[in-house]
């Protein structure tokens, strides 16, 4: 038995690499290969002069087969796995020179954790070559007509006219339209992230409300949050060592920023620019120079590697700023490049280090202490305006709106009080210079050096100004509406959010390894709208929500096949039913006992606070207001939110995860929270005057936007009866017996799977 489990281990871990998911591949490709390359290969791969143990981890048989000590990966059991004790140094000691970091030995307990997926070819000098022909998400976007239909009365729009087509095709008839109060429940979860206060439409028509929920001040709450899971934004590092975990005390700033912007829906190509380039974009005012300062915090918000025993740590922090631009922007796996030509998809190791320069000449700002020994200090708003490299207007025009140009302010003068304006974001470094490729992705071998520039394959060229970084020039790239992806992408994103899922199902990469589009015709049809109407976010979420399929119901209707129900699903000719994320279930509770504070929260509870996360006690302060103000800490996030898939914040998050696990039951019966917002909810309807009949109703209405049945009347009352008989029993004095009855009634809908889910 014991000679088999060596290929038992194999087994599992080619069903795990058939399984793979995208997720997965990045992080094998991004955390656990340079690793190997770098730290392992030299004693343990094929070209190795001197193999040690006669062990070998270039492939991922060999990893499994083990050497003489037996496999060196035990899928799912890291305690169990040699290479795992290898680099804890536990018995085993590899690499014998020095301990790698805290941070990666992490990351192989994670990743063996996970299944060890391996996305390595055999034999391991075997390299999958790119396609010949360019990928399909590289080629100029089309602008095709909308397709011939045979029901010409059911679509409203082109939109509807793309799905038909492919409906009709697979001989199925799409799923009839949802009812008046589904659809608003929908829209008002979707748009905003709140039910609606009334199922009355107090509009003339449903694209006034539709236009209601677009022009809320919440809006940018919940869609602001969407584009967050993006940024990877957190309000701590979370990824310096195992004891520390620093405080981001000013990156509520950016969040404020995001909020703002799909508020005030500022055009996505502008979006993008201020992110990437806001400190060299001119400026009418002080007010939105300094906007445009916070904006940038998108390439400082990321966990940043440990800085101590790690010799790669400024081309790690360039590697995150690369991915977040290369997975949020782009939805191609840059990253991968990093070590070695990309395996699958036309990005050459050179591309990589073209992008690198750049960020090589921007200087991070992360507004934390000195103490952390990071290349910069706290730093005002008013400081980095004053150092700004400004462009003239004239060479940034295609990417800005129309403003009168403004001189360079002079230099100003600043202190570090406890009240100075403090922001993460980058600026141009002193040194503007292009990055030596580092041979294997080690910053020690260096090679030589590359000109600054983006990606070749998406028609990029090299930085033109020589004097400046090149971000200003990546930013007017990135949003050309020449750049094959940026509005596939960000399209893709906001189908996303509407339907439970994209046209291409994986968000993050439009690459060899990602899937393609189910309707690419529709695709490059939303993103040509998208972008001749101006980049428009809230137009563009309009017309989706106004088309037919959009509005369709998610029953089965005259489907009886699972198949075909499923078939309909996928085609997007039945609405898919979806649970409600974190915040939105939160929020929701709040709103349902009356206690949500709709007020935009101001500032952090950190932000004067300039602390190490594990060296105090819970940070999390009780608050009713909407979730995306709680307090964003890496390692430590909010406790209400934790159990339903929130990000980790440590990656680009393009869709959750929405698993269904054991741990949420327990919560919303045992969780604190959920019992004190049930008593709240009772302690309402008790307010109220009436029959018990009239407050059942009246809870009903609240929690879940809809009038009670008959039947859920009756079995209401036989609910509050039998639980009043239980406290009888147990002696309960009266007047709390009756609020302890009525906050078990309120539990129970605040728990109703009804409430999380929406139509």
């Amino acid at each position: 038995m014991k000679a088999l489990l060596p290929a038992l281990f194999l087994l599992t871990a080619l069903a795990v690499r058939a399984d793979m998911t995208p997720d997965q591949r990045a992080f094998f490709e991004s955390k656990i290969r340079p690793v190997l390359v770098k730290q392992c290969y030299e004693c343990h791969s094929q070209n190795s002069k001197k193999l040690g143990g006669k062990l070998l981890l270039d492939a991922p048989s060999e990893m499994i087969a083990g050497g003489e000590s037996g496999p060196a990966v035990i899928p799912g059991k890291p305690d169990e796995s040699l290479i795992v004790q290898a680099v804890r140094y536990d018995g085993l000691e590899m690499p014998p020179k020095k301990r790698l970091s805290d941070n990666i030995v992490n990351d192989f307990v994670e990743w063996v954790k996970m299944g060890a997926p391996d996305p390595r070819t055999e034999p391991p000098k075997v390299v999958k070559k790119a396609p010949q022909e360019p990928l399909w998400s590289l080629k100029a976007i089309s602008d095709p007509k909308p397709p011939q239909v045979q029901n010409t009365a059911w679509p409203r729009q082109s939109l509807d006219a793309f799905i038909l087509a492919k409906i009709e095709q697979n001989g199925l008839q799409p799923a009839p339209d949802a009812e008046t109060a589904v659809l608003l429940r929908r829209l008002s979860f979707d748009l905003i992230g709140l039910p609606p206060s009334s199922f009355e439409i107090r509009h003339s028509s449903l694209e006034a409300y539709v236009d209601s929920l677009l022009n809320s001040p919440h809006f940018g709450e919940k869609w602001g949050r969407h584009w967050l899971d993006v940024a990877r934004y957190a309000e701590s590092n979370g990824n310096d060592g195992l004891s520390r975990n620093p405080s981001f005390p000013h990156a509520w700033r950016y969040r404020d920023y995001v909020i703002r912007a799909f508020n005030e829906d500022l055009p996505y190509d502008r979006f993008i620019a201020e992110q990437i380039a806001g400190d060299l974009l001119p400026a009418d005012s002080p007010a939105q120079r300094d906007r445009q300062l916070i904006a940038t915090g998108l390439l400082a918000l990321g966990a940043k590697p440990a800085k101590a025993m790690n010799e790669n740590f400024e081309m790690d922090v360039i590697a995150d700023q690369i991915n977040v631009i290369g997975s949020g922007i782009l939805g191609l796996s840059v990253g991968c490049a990093r070590c070695h030509d990309h395996k699958t998809d036309p990005i050459p190791t050179r591309d990589y280090y073209a992008l690198a320069g750049i960020f090589k000449s921007t200087e991070t700002l992360w507004g934390a202490a000195a103490r952390e020994g990071l290349t910069a200090p706290q730093t005002p708003l008013h400081e980095l305006q004053a150092t700004a490299k400004v462009r003239p207007r004239a060479e940034v025009e295609p990417i800005i709106a129309a403003n009168k140009p403004r001189k360079t302010p002079a230099k100003a003068s600043f202190s570090y009080a406890a009240d100075a304006p403090l922001a993460m974001g980058v600026r141009d470094a002193k040194k503007i210079e292009d990055c030596k490729l580092n041979i294997d992705g080690e910053s020690k071998k260096l090679g030589a050096a590359i000109p600054r520039g983006f990606l070749s394959a998406c028609g990029g060229g090299t930085v033109a100004d020589l004097k400046q970084s090149g971000r200003l020039e990546l930013a007017k790239w990135l949003a050309s509406p020449q750049n094959p992806l940026t509005a596939r992408v960000f399209v893709n994103r906001v189908w996303l959010q509407l339907f439970g899922e994209g046209l291409v199902t994986t968000p993050n990469d439009f690459g060899l390894s990602g899937e393609r589009p189910t309707h690419p015709g529709l695709l490059d049809h939303l993103a040509t709208r998208f972008m001749r109407e101006g980049w428009s976010i809230k137009k563009l979420i309009r017309s989706i929500v106004l088309s037919r399929t959009y509005q369709l119901s998610s029953r089965n209707g005259d489907l009886k096949s699972p198949q075909a129900v499923e078939n309909r699903l996928s085609l997007f000719g039945q609405h898919q039913v979806r649970r409600l994320d974190a915040e939105t279930i939160r929020d929701t509770m709040l709103f349902a006992t009356g206690d949500l504070n709709p007020q935009p929260a101001k500032g952090s509870l950190i932000q004067h606070r300039d602390v190490l996360i594990n060296e105090l006690p819970s940070l999390h302060q009780p608050s009713t207001q909407r979730s995306v103000y709680l307090l964003m800490l890496r390692n430590s996030m909010p406790p209400e939110l934790t159990p339903f898939n929130l990000p980790d914040a440590t990656t680009v998050v393009a869709q959750r995860d929405n698993s269904a696990l054991a741990t949420q039951s327990l919560y919303l019966l045992n969780n604190h929270f959920v019992i004190e917002q049930s008593r709240r909810f009772a302690k309402r309807l008790l307010q109220s005057p009436g029959e018990p009949e009239k407050r059942i109703a009246q809870a009903y209405r609240h929690a879940l936007g809809r009038d009670a049945t008959a039947a859920e009347l009756q079995r209401g009352l036989d609910f509050l009866r039998e639980a009043d008989a239980m406290l009888v029993s147990t002696q309960t004095d009266h007047p709390r017996r009756e609020l302890d009855t009525w906050a078990a009634f309120c539990h129970a809908l605040l728990a109703s799977n009804e409430l999380r889910y929406v139509d």
